[in-house]
């Protein structure tokens, strides 16, 4: 990771995407009981493990931006909140925001960006899809992505759940200026056909944000 961001450096790259890996993602049903030291000392292992690669991030100017994402150290609001902490909130650490991960669990990807505003560092554009039906299982069952019988998969942007309006609205209020990377898996799609029809959502989904007041006019006059 030390050489990943001494690279980054070298190539003008100035945000880094990846994973942190944890140490207490199997620790996620808390039975066996699981107390609260097992939890804090995973966070305090995970923040000796980082602290002197982000060192370098640092000296390299290059930001570290964690994909939340479940088996990683944050994975909805709450742990992403004691990551920050367990770092000291230091700025070469934020998130790579992608809302498919945040939509299965049921957590809001506008909550997440309006609580890590000045912490979104990348984005990714990427689709999922919830089909409890009574028999399908959030866990996912042991069954591989693209079989129905799951009970969430992943969808080519805007085929599946997640309401991009609302996070692009989301995104420009927290100031966001980085790129909307689209990040495709849809079991059931084309891939040369999911490409184009992403690259083209993405085109229609952006917006800039307004200046004024859409009644602005009135107040002048």
């Amino acid at each position: 990771m030390k050489r990943t961001a001494r690279a980054a450096q070298k190539l003008g790259v100035s945000v880094v995407n990846g994973f942190t890996g944890s140490s207490i993602w199997h620790f996620l049903y808390s039975f066996p009981p699981v107390s609260d030291a097992m939890i804090d000392a995973g966070f305090a292992e995970f923040a000796e493990r980082w602290h002197p690669i982000l060192d370098v991030f640092a000296e390299c100017g290059v930001r570290f931006a964690l994909e939340v994402h479940p088996t990683e150290i944050a994975f909805d609001i709450f742990t992403a909140q004691r990551a920050l902490d367990a770092l000291g909130r230091r700025e070469e650490f934020g998130f790579n925001f992608d809302p498919s991960h945040l939509h299965w669990q049921g957590v809001s990807s506008v909550e997440f960006i309006r609580s890590f505003h000045d912490r979104i560092y990348h984005v990714h554009v990427k689709d999922a899809i919830v089909t409890l039906n009574g028999r399908t299982g959030i866990l996912g069952s042991h069954i591989n992505f693209g079989d129905p019988r799951r009970g969430w998969d992943f969808r080519s942007p805007g085929r599946g759940g997640v309401d991009f309006e609302e996070i692009i609205r989301a995104l420009n209020q927290a100031g966001y200026e980085g790129p909307l990377s689209v990040e495709w898996e849809d079991c059931g799609m084309d891939r040369e056909h999911g490409a184009a029809e992403a690259a083209r959502f993405v085109k229609n989904l952006d917006f800039s944000p307004s200046n004024r007041q859409f009644d602005s006019a009135f107040a002048e006059s």
